[in-house]
């Protein structure tokens, strides 16, 4: 390190990963110092320096005890024992001894007395919490939170079918031909540990999950203006289940609340949603594969007129950054659940995920919230699409968008309640000709986008039912304020 080096970084001032000292003698203060940024993404240490940036200098004799000092602490008072590397710089006011500390590999990294220390801004604090404590052995590789057993649970909570079906797709046999008990199965593909489900094993193929874990769930809802203290909403759902149920449930919410375009297409098509569906999707699998299961908190999913946000428990490993993963970086913080969840979500692995959600659509801004442990995607919506609410609740219908609303189309929007049948909306509304009901009432209010299906792959399926999108509660909405 030059002194023109040296004299830019003591001019930014002290961070998480830069500490000022003027001397230091106590090995045990070294230890936890080391300790910290060991257990922190790593550092360095300027001996010779103020608090306040400027140069105190060291003489020969010091630097020769301080070599002695860290060298103790760092084999002596410290468990496991760290190799930090020290460089002296000559300046014009003394010499300022560097100490650099790596990132630790074997978190996490402690002192005699057996306290755990991390850095907390440009200061250090000691670790109490569990959590925490679960979180710096998983960043060491040495737990993971999708293998920890979840405890009252048995094999009794398993969804045979589900597991049955997963297990014949991917090994090319049913679990009973496979010669051994299920309980070993499961223990075998870690989703169980012999007696208990394991949390891969309850997310992916429980029965009701959310028993035993209720914050693993998804909260959504969806905001008529452009911020979250607004205390009016259009839509809200708390989605449980499985990890495969909360993805089509949330992602069933996310498009029934955004708009459909043409995009050129033709005007009796259903269009498309104004963001692409294969971004949200990747977002939306990531979310759910990587979030913080050691942190008990939901997934959240707000709708604004102006974003989609996403917000996952647990900011991003100390490996990863923001720019790291646009670029394809990615660090498994669940291998287990990753592994199988990939034959079940459509996840792809590799890190592809948000390369392709930028590539799809390029005005997604990834926050990484350390202090408030969360990471958020935030997909910004298309201008065109969207009008600042200031009193009325009701988004902008275009004739673009929408085309103008027949009476039977009005009132059959009057009948849709909730989730209902092709049959209850007719019945509903007194009409005994399905052809002529499909022809002149149903097939106009889905190509228009202001109902959708339930199950759109599947459009003849005896369970469809049809539900209101956002731009059918506010035709439904102008409706009933004209009458």
């Amino acid at each position: 390190m030059s002194e023109a080096e040296l004299l830019q970084i003591l001019a930014r001032g002290e961070d998480s990963r830069h500490q000022f000292k003027r001397d230091l003698t106590n090995p045990d203060g070294v230890a936890a110092e080391l300790a910290a940024m060991s257990n922190s993404g790593g550092g360095e240490i300027f001996i010779g320096v103020a608090d306040d940036g400027s140069i105190t200098g060291l003489d020969a004799a010091a630097v020769r005890r301080l070599n002695q000092l860290f060298s103790n602490a760092a084999s002596q008072h410290l468990r496991p024992p760290v190799h930090p590397l020290t460089e002296n710089v000559q300046t014009a006011q003394g010499l300022v001894m560097v100490v650099t500390v790596a990132d630790g590999l074997n978190k996490p990294y402690m002192d005699l007395q057996g306290r755990v220390w991390v850095k907390s801004g440009s200061d250090k604090r000691q670790v109490t919490a569990r959590e925490e404590l679960q979180r710096l052995f998983q960043r060491a590789g040495l737990v993971y939170a999708d293998v920890v057993p979840v405890a009252g649970t048995s094999i009794a909570d398993l969804d045979d079918k589900a597991f049955n079906s997963y297990f014949n797709r991917r090994y090319g046999q049913s679990s009973e031909l496979a010669g051994l008990p299920t309980e070993q199965l499961l223990q075998n593909l870690g989703l169980g540990d012999g007696r208990e489900l394991t949390l891969a094993g309850l997310m992916l193929f429980g029965r009701q999950p959310q028993r035993w874990r209720p914050a693993f769930q998804v909260k959504a809802v969806a905001f008529p203006g452009t911020s979250l203290a607004d205390s009016r909403y259009l839509d809200s759902e708390d989605i449980g289940g499985t990890l495969l149920e909360q993805f089509k449930s949330s992602f069933a919410f996310i498009r029934r609340n955004l708009h459909h375009v043409q995009r050129g297409r033709g005007f009796n098509t259903l269009g498309e949603l104004e963001i692409p569906e294969t971004a949200l999707e990747e977002l939306l699998v990531n979310a759910l594969i990587h979030r913080d299961y050691f942190t008990s908190a939901s997934i959240r999913i707000l709708l604004f007129a102006d974003r989609v946000e996403i917000i996952s428990p647990g900011h991003l490993p100390d490996s990863l950054s923001v720019e790291a993963i646009r670029h394809g970086k990615t660090n498994r913080r669940n291998p287990t659940l990753t592994e199988h969840a990939a034959q079940i979500l459509p996840y792809r692995g590799l890190g592809s995920g948000i390369p392709r959600a930028l590539r799809e659509w390029p005005r997604i801004e990834l926050i990484d919230d350390v202090a408030g442990n969360q990471f958020s995607a935030l997909a910004w919506r298309p201008e065109s699409e969207w009008v600042p609410v200031t009193g009325v609740v009701t988004p902008e219908v275009t004739p673009e968008v929408t085309p103008e609303v027949t009476p039977e189309v009005t009132r059959l929007l009057e009948a849709v309640r909730g989730e209902i049948t092709r049959s209850e909306i007719q019945a509903a509304l007194g009409l005994k000709d399905e052809k002529h009901f499909r022809d002149a009432y149903l097939r106009p209010a889905l190509d228009s986008a202001l109902i959708e299906m339930t199950i759109p792959d599947k459009p003849r399926s005896p369970l469809q039912k049809y539900r209101l999108t956002a731009q059918g509660r506010a035709v439904q909405d102008a409706a009933r304020k004209n009458d």
